[in-house]
């Protein structure tokens, strides 16, 4: 599989896990929305290492200051996941804190389309490398 469609293909997956994640929230369907969050971050991680690969590909620095932006987006996003882990956590334990899981998980999610836009946008200002012949 090509870095490309790797990237392409797990970006997709985990956006639709995403979906299901929210899904599931809204209709409290809790075994199915763990299974869904497990599932969702094992395929962020996949789409990272393709990404990480599909990057080794373009002078991602050509696109200007969008490189930087990018890369600060995809880090904070990748820790902010840690965020609604651990209000989900919270809220099995006491049903009260679903509204601040609800909040922070809707937050975590604007920052994965955030840095989606933000890598796309990069990605279309970068310069491919010239293949070794």
């Amino acid at each position: 599989m090509t870095p490309a469609v790797g990237f392409i293909v797990f970006l997709i997956v985990t956006l639709g896990l995403l979906g299901g994640v929210a899904l599931t929230g809204f209709q409290a369907r809790r075994k199915t929305h763990y299974a869904l969050v497990a599932g969702a971050v094992a395929a962020l991680a996949v789409t990272v290492y393709w990404a990480e690969k599909l990057g080794e590909l373009y002078d991602l620095e050509a696109s200007g200051w969008i490189y930087p932006v990018h890369l600060w987006c995809a880090k904070i996003t990748v820790v902010a996941y840690l965020a609604p882990i651990a209000t989900g956590i919270l809220t099995i334990r006491n049903i009260e804190r679903r509204r601040v899981h609800k909040v922070v998980a809707f937050t975590v999610l604007g920052l994965t389309v955030l840095t989606a836009v933000t890598g796309s946008w990069m990605l279309s200002l970068s310069e491919p490398l010239a293949e070794d012949s």
